[in-house]
């Protein structure tokens, strides 16, 4: 006789329903604010009667501000968890934005941008869904980081080219008020999913095996019971894997971070023209969301330091092709540069098997803050530059030797022992 008991139906992990709020948040962040900024940049300069290097500025003091509220904002997120940070953070983004409409001036475009838009929207966007996927899951921690970082990539496909329209025939201002608007209304219920690890109620982090949730055992080869390889902050840091990983994610953000916020201005350089720049930069972001999947599917089964050196060698040849190629090539350079923001998810699942749970978003807050030097410098020396000699071919000449030497430091960096 069958006990009641086998047709029970297995419980839904929750972890799935967190991954999946994180996710829609990342989708609305990555459409309107990370692939956002470029389709924002000319029409605002124009407007506000600003140079590139000035416009470029901007972003980098907002990198600036990130990197110095890296570990404090890693600390409230061990000591507070996600949810909280999460829903003071949206409103203080949405309320940003709104306000971003109205500014007139440099001066109250650094207060809005940097002093409620940038300080909130790290941790509210970036930070906290990171850390969500490295609680909740121990199996299949990259492929759950992808989920988490190809959202942004739906959100430039998806979104962005909404707004490039809205942009393009309301002016970037009605853009503002529109972002700020859908923040509040989508992305503050969303906060509410959130629970900020399974212990919480009352389940264990995902498993091989564990089906709905329940404990499992883990696969040895890039799984780890975060429990048992817990490091202290001062511990991790004392690793030399730890200053590999730092040294080569600096030198990606560094070419990474200028040639995204100037997309738009260096393909216009290379003879397109904006609503045909605009495209291509939707493009890309198409082109993410299956790269973005496919390098966390390969994260969990391959070894990930090796994995971020493949992607950070793709991007050096997508980077040679887009300062030397013409026309169709430039097609190429997308499916080559991809790669290297679809290596984000299998870095932090990097950090996280490294070093486990309990310190994880400290320590990436130190990653953050010691590997913003990258994204500060590099999209205004850019900027800079292209304002003197009309020209991007020198920041992309260092694009491509920091890219080569990102690959070399994935490819040596090791696990430290527990």
């Amino acid at each position: 006789m069958t006990s009641d008991h086998s047709h029970q139906p297995r419980k839904l992990f929750y972890g799935w329903r967190v991954l999946a709020a994180a996710a829609i948040m990342r989708v609305l962040g990555g459409g309107f604010h990370v692939f956002g900024f470029s389709i924002f940049f000319l029409p605002l300069l124009r407007d506000l009667g600003l140079s590139r290097a000035a416009g470029s500025l901007v972003f980098s003091l907002a990198r600036a501000e990130g990197a110095v509220e890296g570990p404090v904002v890693g600390y409230l997120l061990d000591r507070f968890g996600p949810r909280l940070i999460m829903s003071i953070g949206i409103l203080i983004v949405a309320a940003g934005y709104l306000l971003l409409s109205t500014v007139n001036s440099y001066l109250s475009l650094l207060l809005v941008y940097l002093g409620l838009i940038s300080i909130a929207y790290g941790s509210t966007f970036m930070h906290s869904p990171i850390v969500l996927a490295n609680n909740w899951f121990d199996y299949r921690r990259a492929f759950a980081m992808s989920i988490i970082s190809a959202s942004v990539a739906v959100g430039g496909a998806v979104l962005t080219p909404l707004l490039a329209l809205v942009v393009h025939s309301q002016g970037w201002r009605f853009g503002a008020v529109m972002i700020g608007v859908i923040f509040l209304v989508i992305g503050f219920p969303l906060t509410r999913l959130i629970r900020n690890n399974p212990e919480s109620l009352g389940q264990a982090p995902f498993h091989q095996g564990a089906g709905a949730g329940t404990t499992g055992k883990t696969t040895p080869h890039n799984t780890s019971d975060s429990s048992a390889r817990d490091f202290s902050v001062r511990r991790g840091m004392r690793t030399s894997a730890f200053w590999i990983l730092t040294v080569g994610t600096l030198l990606r953000l560094a070419g990474f971070s200028t040639v995204m916020v100037h997309f738009v201005p260096i393909l216009v350089w290379k003879g397109l023209d904006e609503p045909a720049a605009a495209y291509y930069l939707s493009l890309l972001a198409l082109l993410g969301i299956p790269t973005h999947i496919f390098m966390g599917w390969l994260g969990d089964r391959w070894s990930r330091p090796r994995v971020m050196s493949l992607g950070m060698a793709s991007g050096t040849v997508g980077l040679i092709i887009l300062l030397y190629g013409e026309g169709l090539m430039l097609f190429l350079f997308l499916l080559l540069f991809v790669a290297v923001e679809a290596i984000f998810s299998v870095t932090w699942a990097t950090l996280g098997d490294f070093f486990g749970r309990r310190r994880f978003a400290t320590l990436r807050g130190f990653v953050i803050m010691f590997t913003m030097v990258g994204p500060i410098i590099g999209p205004v020396y850019a900027g800079r530059v292209y304002d003197v000699a009309q020209s991007y071919t020198l920041p992309l000449q260092f694009s491509i030797i920091g890219f080569a030497l990102s690959s070399l430091a994935f490819w040596l960096v090791r696990r430290p022992e527990a």
